[in-house]
């Protein structure tokens, strides 16, 4: 929806020295006329005592005479951001519109000044009348971005300061008030839409920047601080609509739509059965065909999220515009080849797909479409093997685009924690033989106590799902484990994989287990082992690494957050850039991304099990185990260690992501802290705070409803259980998030390196196909890759994923430092905190040149900068946004 943007400031009257001087004066000026009016009546000594009460009543009648009061005028300026061709239309409109030359006050937008004090006389908040911003008649026809108005408001002498600010929208559009400042130096960081009076007639409240806990809020402020609470978490009824700034709960229930067919049906995520995170509730009404299912998106009810979480224009443009690119990569290459089939060839097939790399000969010049073809993801264009190299799996575990899921083994075997009379024995086909000429003289049991052998797991997360999976007939995959060997150099080296189907046969095994090759058909075997793995490594990145742990748990906090914690609370003001956008991008991806039929189901091997696969993780999804530290400990790829900076020492040296990690988070806890400790001196400040404790319990026990009685879940009574809870929801949302989301083309781009599924198993020597396999095993090799239109698909959507956007706000990047202008503490803190991201990315650079880093430098590898806080806009890979936002 199109609309206005406004900012005021403007020049001192109200509150400068001049006004102080005069207010005192007045004051004193009142005293003297009481003096010299009670004067008179201590001299007369003969009056009768009647004539002494009629006086006193006379002049008991002058002194409660009400005087006119002063008034004073409070200056502004302001500012309002127009969208030139809809202020066109505007305009008009307005000029045809007859009604405007008689009507005047029926329009403009009126604003009124909120004391931080309370009328004696009435026990409410001072108000100011009504200023009119009028800005339809005088805007000029060449008007740039920003133009500014002048604004004045007339209070009383004896106002006080003003605390907010009432605003109405009488125009027929919405407009967005960025800020307010008065006199030049009173502030208020509005940031928000106004909706006009005809759809929403309760007047929009904005106060000023300062940060108020509960029990400190100014007695003319606590009426409203409550009453804007109450507006923004509404009644959980009614369906939704785009002007709304309604924040609520409900479940995923709008991922399918069973009126559109039996298969595009999808079951209700969260509650008991499948548990899940609760999004922001649309009130769209159900299917006809599933009374618990809600409609999908349409013209007349599209997709909602509160109006303050939409994306900005530039933000939709910078969107926009990479899909339309998008689109033309995926559909130009098969313009000009349109009657030929899109099934891969050869690797030069593929190869054509990106424009030339000049380093690379084995990627065709084709001058004449490289416009529209794939710039080289940094593995293609720094490194142009056509399959995944034994060092280049182990290294993408630790710097690549998942590098949470790699653990420890500590176990060995490894054992399903699966129920065995669902899912057959839980016991693993691997098995000392498979794995002792690959330790360097160590056996099993002493490569484990050295802490030398790691695992990638994904056995128990596909598993269950596999039948479902393996029933589609360009469908095909394993359960999975691979164990790696950490070498001498520091690197990982794969030595052995175990592929797992379901258990339907008693005579045939449903496990096999995959080594470094000896001859040309191993070699083949374990290039199509590791593309299974990768296979698996894709699903479980996007889908419960990306989308479940940062997106969609997230998302509770933000909205619990919006419905307790007023714009007033300190907490909601440090919080507030790592929410930005990120009940927009969910939305569009229920909508788009993990929806029935939608990309997740149509590009990666879990198909329509997709989200029922997050939900089963989710049952081990934990609060406390989402700091950085505590996730490390978890997988075993860290210790507790007091003598090391961060407190623990971690048992792969050379670990990019947890080493350029650590950096990050020990900054945002420290900020944190200092934050934290400012406004919470002592744990009873904690507790007395109803607005922090409620927004915390909500979001257990609404917003998380179905983990609700774990005993895990962090406690909130103390200043370090805050500085706990805050610091690991902005890790989550700034750090893991960009390391999990920016590197996804660069490291996914190339498909057969990383596929995000595969067509065909790999054939056993009583297989039909094993013949085919042995004549021809690099085209058995390619036909188990997706098609070249889908790898043109998936590489146009991962470059959409993988961008920045013109406003990204990147860690580090504070722009309303006015909220504590009253507090140099914390300006000083964000400021040591802004320094702390600016030497991390020295520190970074330098540790990519180091050439004992194995795993961010050498011949080929590219650097790791995923870490890195600052990026230009597009595809960097780097960069570290305040926030989820795409």
């Amino acid at each position: 929806m199109a609309g206005t943007k406004i900012e005021i400031s403007g020049p001192k009257s109200l509150f400068s020295n001049e006004f102080l001087c005069n207010s005192t004066s007045l004051l004193n000026s009142r005293k003297t006329r009481t003096v010299e009016v009670r004067k008179p009546m201590a001299a007369t000594a003969a009056l009768t005592a009647v004539q002494i009460v009629a006086k006193l009543i006379e002049l008991d009648s002058v002194k409660v005479i009400p005087e006119t009061p002063v008034q004073f005028t409070v200056s502004g300026q302001v500012t309002v951001e127009y969208d030139a061709m809809e202020q066109m239309k505007e305009l008009m409109f307005n000029w045809w519109d007859s009604s405007k030359t008689t009507i005047d006050a029926q329009r403009g937008v009126f604003l009124q000044l909120v004391s931080s004090d309370i009328d004696p006389r009435t026990g409410k908040a001072k108000v100011s009348k009504e200023a009119i911003l009028d800005w339809s008649r005088d805007l000029p026809i060449n008007a740039n971005k920003f133009v500014t108005h002048e604004v004045q408001f007339l209070v009383d002498g004896n106002f006080g300061v003003p605390g907010a600010i009432l605003v109405t929208n009488k125009n027929s559009k919405e407009l967005y008030l960025k800020s307010i400042t008065l006199e030049g130096f009173l502030h208020f960081d509005c940031q928000s839409w106004v909706q006009p009076e005809k759809l929403h007639p309760e007047k929009r409240i904005f106060f000023t920047n300062k940060a108020y806990l509960p029990n400190e809020t100014p007695m003319g402020l606590r009426e409203l601080r409550e009453k804007e609470l109450r507006e923004l978490r509404g009644n959980g009824e009614g369906v939704r609509v785009l002007s709304d700034r309604i924040y609520d709960y409900d479940v995923y229930n709008d991922l399918g739509n069973p009126d559109k067919g039996l298969e595009f049906a999808r079951p209700v995520l969260g509650g008991q059965r499948r548990p899940y995170p609760r999004r922001c509730r649309t009130g769209r009404p159900s299917t006809k065909s599933d009374p618990k299912s809600e409609s999908p998106v349409n013209d007349t009810t599209p997709m909602y999220v509160p109006r303050d979480e939409a994306f900005c224009e530039e933000k939709k443009r910078s969107v926009d515009a990479g899909s339309w690119k998008g689109m033309m990569n995926n559909l130009f290459p098969f313009f000009k080849h349109s009657t030929e089939s899109d099934s891969v060839n050869s690797f030069a097939d593929i190869n054509n797909l990106y424009k030339e790399s000049r380093n690379h000969s084995n990627f065709p010049v084709e001058s004449t479409a490289d416009a529209f073809k794939f710039d080289p993801p940094n593995i293609v264009s720094r490194d142009a093997s056509c399959c995944l190299r034994d060092d280049e799996f182990g290294r993408f575990t630790l710097a690549g685009m998942n590098p949470i899921s790699i653990e420890r083994l500590k176990v060995f075997p490894p054992v399903s924690k699966l129920d065995p009379s669902l899912y057959g024995s839980t016991q693993s086909a691997l098995r000392e033989e498979h794995l002792i000429s690959h330790l360097d003289g160590m056996s099993v049991h002493k490569a484990i106590e050295r802490k030398k052998l790691f695992t990638l797991d994904y056995h128990d997360a596909f598993l269950p799902f596999l039948n479902s999976i393996n029933a589609h007939p360009d469908r095909k995959a394993y359960a999975t484990r691979t164990i790696f060997l950490l070498t001498q150099m520091g690197t990982l080296k794969p030595i052995a994989i175990e592929l797992s189907l379901p258990s339907t046969n008693p005579f045939k095994p449903s496990k096999q287990v995959i080594t470094p090759p000896v001859d040309a058909t191993t070699c083949w075997q374990w290039q199509l082992a590791k593309a299974h793995v990768c296979s698996n490594d894709s699903g479980a990145h996007e889908l419960i690494q990306h989308w479940l742990r940062t997106h969609a748990c997230m998302e509770p906090f933000i909205i619990a957050a919006r419905r307790h914690l007023s714009a007033m609370h300190p907490i909601l003001k440090l919080l507030h850039p790592h929410m930005r956008y990120t009940m927009d991008i969910n939305a569009r991806a229920r909508e788009l991304l993990v929806s029935a039929g939608g990309i997740i189901e149509s590009l990666f091997s879990t198909k329509e099990c997709s989200m029922e696969i997050t939900s089963f993780a989710y049952k081990n999804w934990r609060f406390d185990m989402e700091s950085l530290p505590a996730d490390l400990i978890r997988r075993g790829v860290a210790e507790l260690d007091p003598t090391e900076p961060h407190g623990i020492k971690l048992l792969i040296e050379d670990y990019p992501y947890a080493n350029d990690g650590l950096l990050i988070w020990s900054a945002i806890e420290r900020l944190v802290k200092d934050y934290v400790n400012y406004y919470y001196p002592d744990s009873n400040s904690i507790r007395s705070d109803p607005e922090l404790n409620t927004w915390y319990y909500e979001s257990i026990n609404v917003g998380h409803a179905d983990l609700r009685h774990e005993s895990w879940w962090p406690n909130l009574s103390t200043p370090k259980d805050l500085v706990s809870i805050l610091t690991t929801l902005i890790w989550i949302s700034s750090a893991k998030h960009a390391a999990l989301n920016f590197g996804q083309y660069h490291y996914g781009g190339y498909v057969p390196v990383r596929p995000s599924y595969m067509r065909r198993l790999i054939p056993n020597e009583d297989d039909p196909e094993y013949q085919n396999f042995i004549s021809d095993p690099e085209g058995y090799f390619l036909s188990s890759l997706p098609s070249l239109r889908e790898m043109a698909f998936l590489m146009s959507i991962l470059e959409i994923l993988s961008t920045h956007s013109e406003d990204e706000e990147y860690l580090g990047d504070r722009k309303e430092l006015s909220t504590w202008r009253g507090s140099p503490e914390i300006i000083e803190a964000f400021y040591r905190f802004s320094m702390e991201m600016k030497a991390i990315e020295k520190e970074v650079e330098k540790r990519n040149s180091d050439t004992k880093l194995r795993n961010r430098f050498g011949a080929g590898v590219s650097p790791y900068q995923l870490l890195v806080p600052s990026s230009e806009p597009g595809v960097s890979c780097r960069g570290v946004p305040n926030s989820i936002s795409i």
